[in-house]
């Protein structure tokens, strides 16, 4: 049986009008994986009004019916998230600012969509790609197409780019040397995919060598091809063009020797594709302070032969010379030799179209979407399947809805001075019908107030708040026995796992707290039962936003909890769901429960301050006292209510 196709959002940053490799890559892969039976969106920035237009309309029409975002017969639908006004050739090299409202349209299309995949290409901010996966709900797969550093995500930004990169699930380069410059600033695994390559019909020299330069890359780079050209003997039988891009810098004039044989073309009066359909030679001459490794996958699908210096991307284009020459980086001596050369005998170049052409399968696109497609579903495959019981669910349906506060604390935490009475009191008069007691490290405040609850009319969950050694903290519900603390994370889930617990990972990305890495629960993604995705407390509230996204791309149960340490705050947060006797019958109720709260009265600060007061600055005799009048009026209470 074959596996499910996948619905995936590729996203460029570039306007999609635009003549660029990225978009050029964009639209072959989403092509090929269209073709391979997968849904497939584009997201990309416009300059056409109307493309614009109609996207937003079909976004729109996406709220009642997502289907409607794709394409009916099955080919690649492209949406223009934003118009682009048009930018003075000087500045087409720049990133194109970005319209004001590019991140609600791509947030309404991302939300609107039934995503599995979002796969943004170069995700530097601003962009329409890191837009996405600032919003993206879905796995996160992300390329890096130019080997170049950005000063400004490196140097300046580089902490916050490098927590953003962290919803990245996957990193791609089209280079092994792509990926060694940006791990260099980001370190994780880089996977590398080449590009594709669509070969274009073989054709066969006639005339003079053609020598073809485009003036894409660093301007030394052009003085040493010009270098080049001056020392090929006179008898040699070549001419050259040099190409030169909308927005390239304009070229001194040059000597007679060389304006016999030599033409600059502009974008206005040709294109580099018709250039290189005529060329027999394409010469690349990058140091590495500008290369442009997509040209040398240009050249090769337009049979041009390439020569190139030797610098780590165009070796990897080019194999390591087996699918063209290399000269050593700076040096005119050696292609004028390379050059001549090859204008005297055709057989060497010969030789290289033809390891070129046995190499075809494995240089095109269909090979580059068939190693994307085995990444995606290896992603996917890390996404739980929760097995839903029909017997759990009838039995659940019969049962009344209850709110539960799913992580609080008692003054069995060092840092929280609540007595067990005094919660079940507040538990009770706040209408939960049931609590998870998660004091850090220690389990007898969870053990007292379960033996206390009948009392109360509120059932409890034992639980602890586990401190790992240094992969943060995780919560044991429906445990009996201590986990002590300073284990690793995946020693302390086991130990959860052994006593029949449920692994509870608690406010997963706030920073302000032990949290374990994204590499870290990636590590444990199929131990946890249920993620909480709602915790009042958090200082920074795009914390808890991280955490939805992060359940719902890996479809864990969401769970949310006051996390309490004062009892003002408890029930500030709940889950609505039905009434359980047991762990199972628990997760079985928590796949269709409702989280409903909002942040606490309290704000962040001064629960902090509370807890201060209450844990270290009173005095102990005063707590103790504090603590017996606090305990005499909960069980007043509850006489009263009896």
């Amino acid at each position: 049986m074959s596996p499910e196709p996948l619905t995936i959002a590729q996203v460029t940053p570039h306007p999609w009008e635009d003549d660029h490799d990225v978009n050029s890559h964009v639209r072959a892969l989403a092509d090929e994986l269209a073709g391979r039976g997968h849904r497939v969106l584009v997201l990309a920035p416009s300059r056409t009004p109307e493309l614009v237009r109609e996207s937003r309309r079909l976004i729109r029409a996406a709220r009642e019916d997502p289907q409607r975002l794709f394409a009916p017969s099955g080919p690649v639908r492209v949406l223009g998230v934003g118009e682009l006004l048009p930018m003075p050739p000087a500045r087409r090299a720049a990133a194109p600012a970005l319209p004001l409202d590019i991140a609600r349209t791509i947030e309404e299309a991302l939300t609107s969509a039934s995503l599995d995949v979002v796969h943004v290409h170069e995700p530097f901010a601003p962009s329409a790609s890191s837009a996405a996966l600032r919003h993206s709900r879905a796995l996160n797969v992300g390329t890096f197409h130019h080997p170049n550093e950005r000063v400004f995500a490196t140097q300046v930004a580089r902490r916050f780019v490098e927590l953003f990169f962290g919803r990245l699930d996957a990193r791609i380069t089209a280079h092994s040397a792509t990926a060694d410059l940006v791990a260099r600033s980001f370190p994780s695994s880089y996977e590398v995919i080449p590009a594709g390559v669509a070969l274009q019909a073989a054709r066969r020299r006639s005339g003079p060598l053609h020598i073809a330069y485009c003036a894409r890359e660093e301007r030394a780079a052009l003085r040493l091809f010009l270098r080049a050209l001056r020392q090929l003997p006179t008898d040699s039988d070549w001419r050259a063009t040099i190409f030169v891009p909308a927005g390239g810098a304009p070229i001194a004039p040059l000597g007679r020797h060389l304006r016999e044989r030599l033409r600059i073309l502009t974008a206005e009066e040709t294109s580099e594709a018709e250039v290189m359909r005529d060329a027999d030679v394409l010469v690349a001459a990058s140091a590495g302070v500008a290369p442009d490794p997509a040209l040398l996958s240009r050249a090769t699908a337009a049979r041009a032969l390439v020569v190139a210096a030797e610098i780590g991307v165009y070796e990897d284009a080019l194999e390591g010379g087996g699918l063209g020459l290399l000269f050593e980086r700076g040096d005119a001596d050696t292609l004028a030799a390379l050059l001549a050369r090859l204008a005297r005998d055709p057989a060497i170049g010969d030789e290289v179209h033809a390891r070129v052409q046995a190499a075809e399968g494995r240089l095109s696109w269909e090979r580059v979407a068939a190693e994307h497609e085995a990444l995606y579903r290896r992603l996917a495959a890390r996404r739980h399947r929760p097995g839903r019981d029909p017997q759990r669910q009838a039995r659940l349906a019969r049962r009344r809805l209850i709110d539960v506060d799913l992580h609080m604390h008692t003054d069995h935490s060092s840092d929280c001075a609540t007595p067990v009475e005094v919660l079940l009191a507040t538990a009770r008069e706040q209408g939960l019908g049931a609590i998870a007691v998660t004091d850090h490290n220690e389990i007898s405040g969870a053990l007292e107030a379960r033996e206390r609850a009948a009392e109360f009319d509120v059932r409890v969950i034992v639980g602890e708040e586990v401190k790992t050694a240094g992969q943060g903290e995780v919560i044991g519900l429906f445990i009996e026995e201590k986990i002590p603390r300073g284990m690793t994370l995946q020693a302390t889930i086991a130990e959860i796992k052994r006593q029949g617990g449920l692994v509870y990972v608690p406010h997963p990305f706030d920073r302000l707290h032990a949290v374990p890495d994204y590499e870290h629960l990636l590590d444990v993604l199929g131990d946890i039962d249920l993620l909480e995705v709602f915790n009042p407390r958090v200082a920074i509230r795009e914390f808890n936003e991280e955490a939805i996204r992060f359940a719902a791309k890996y479809r864990l149960a969401a769970g949310a909890g006051s996390d309490s340490h004062v009892p003002k705050g408890l029930g500030s947060v709940r889950v609505r769901m039905r009434d359980f006797e047991d762990a199972g019958e628990f997760l079985e109720a928590l796949h269709d429960a409702d989280i409903i709260g909002s942040y606490s009265s309290l704000g962040y600060v001064q629960v902090q301050a509370i807890k201060f007061l209450q844990t270290r600055v009173t005095p102990v005799t005063a707590r103790e006292a504090s603590r017996r009048r606090r305990v005499r009026k909960a069980v007043a209470s509850t006489d009263r209510n009896r």
